[in-house]
């Protein structure tokens, strides 16, 4: 597996994730935006080595602060360290483009997601209650600033 920059030919591939993954996926034409406006986004995509996409995560940047948009893995890739290598790969990349600091929200019932971004160093900053739909749920806002991201692998 490898992570790269995802570029507007692996649309269908991560939408595909998408359906797999959430409720309420994004449509295809916010994923085509957003790959389009590569002043603005960034998006890494987990590949196989026979090309298939296996998982993506994205990013606004807005002045110096990065907005983690989404992340995802196909349920067969789940478990196995590549959440946490897309994260790595993405934030970075956010760091080298300036941004000081990333924010996320999170459903406060996903305690695999908020287990890897506090390893990260992400920490809750404020609630948002019923930000989420199918089902209805309050999402943890959550920040990590550049110098207290955490950057080795345990």
């Amino acid at each position: 597996m490898i992570v790269r920059p995802a570029v507007i030919e692996d649309a269908d591939g991560i939408y595909a994730i998408e359906e797999e993954s959430f409720s309420i996926p994004w449509s295809m034409d916010s994923i085509h935006r957003d790959l389009a406006n590569t002043a603005l986004t960034m998006y890494d995509v987990l590949v196989r080595d026979d090309g298939a996409i296996k998982g993506y995560a994205g990013l606004w940047r807005v002045v110096d602060e990065g907005q983690i948009t989404n992340i995802a893995l196909a349920k067969d890739c789940r478990g196995e360290g590549y959440g946490e290598l897309l994260l790595r790969v993405l934030m970075e990349a956010a760091w080298e483009k300036g941004c000081t600091s990333i924010f996320l929200e999170v459903r406060v019932s996903n305690t695999v997601a908020l287990g890897l971004y506090r390893k990260l160093g992400y920490q809750t900053v404020s609630v948002r209650k019923k930000y989420y739909d199918d089902p209805v749920e309050d999402a943890y806002i959550m920040s990590c600033k550049k110098e207290s991201y955490v950057w080795t692998v345990k």
